[in-house]
């Protein structure tokens, strides 16, 4: 009689969302297995983009996270239309990520510390910052200002919004004075770059932290390497835009595996106590 083997089903009926390829190694990771890991990639250490929620999940104590001005919504003041209306760009990426826009601010805890959380989204239209992006990096800025707690910003982020225009670029000055506040009060900011932040993000809020903490592997820099390059008129090192160069040059001040990241700011934030006011006279005064 034939035998009869083991029921193997073809490859093309196996759900994608079993696996994953690694894009630093090319090891196909079981998707799993890969959550387990934090979205790390156990064999090349790569380190998978996160969902704002996914960061939250990260960083937050337990329960501790409340979420403010969810209702903000970004609005079209030019009528842009490219290939597509902004509008419906907008309806879109709601569809697909179930996100409002590209960041996320609230309250929290970190290691038991109470702070002001935001977190951006790359999956939101790239996690472009227009108006509400603006809004939520202030705001929650503003709010550490007020209650003195420590601000914690994670960047996701290709830059200033283009369907904003210069709305969008206006973003860049609010978020500087809202820190720039915030430091002349002596209250903490902590930046956590992770891969991508560029462009206008990068140019303001992003590169201000007190400490500016960076993950493994990510691209930081302002503009895209071919065209640094260009403006330059030089051929610019290997890897010149990755977290390890910028902290071997300066740029940042720690690189953290992400597995180590909520360890690392609670201890940060430990040392990093908004200052009395009695401590910033005499510190102005010195």
């Amino acid at each position: 009689m034939p035998i009869k083997l083991p029921f193997r089903p073809r490859r093309d009926s196996v759900p994608s969302d079993l696996w994953v390829q690694c894009p630093g190694c090319g090891e196909m990771l079981v998707e799993k297995q890969l959550e387990k890991s934090l979205r790390v990639c156990a064999k090349c250490g790569h380190h998978f983009r996160l969902r704002a929620s996914q960061r939250i999940a990260l960083l937050a104590d337990a329960g501790t996270f409340q979420e403010r001005d969810a209702e903000l919504v970004s609005v079209d003041p030019l009528g842009f239309v490219d290939s597509k209306a902004y509008p419906d760009r907008i309806a879109a990426a709601r569809a697909t990520t179930g996100a409002q826009d590209a960041a996320a601010w609230g309250t929290a805890e970190v290691g038991g510390i109470p702070v002001a959380l935001c977190v951006m989204d790359f999956a939101f239209m790239g996690g472009s910052m227009g108006s509400v992006v603006g809004e939520k990096v202030t705001l929650a800025a503003e709010h550490a200002l007020a209650a003195r707690v420590p601000l914690i910003v994670v960047s996701a982020s290709g830059g200033a919004r283009m369907q904003e225009g210069t709305l969008a670029l206006m973003q860049l000055a609010k978020t500087c004075a809202a820190l720039a506040r915030l430091a002349d009060a002596g209250v903490p900011f902590v930046s956590l770059l992770t891969d991508p932040t560029t462009g206008g993000v990068y140019a303001s809020f992003a590169a201000l932290g007190d400490v500016n903490i960076a993950e493994p592997g990510s691209l930081i820099g302002f503009a895209g390497a071919r065209v640094a390059a260009g403006t330059t008129g030089e051929a610019l090192p290997e890897g010149f835009q990755r977290a390890e160069f910028l902290f071997a040059h300066g740029f940042v001040d720690l690189v953290v595996p992400r597995a180590a990241l909520k360890e690392t700011l609670a201890g940060l934030l430990g040392y990093l106590r908004p200052r009395p006011a009695a401590a910033r006279r005499e510190a102005a005064d010195a």
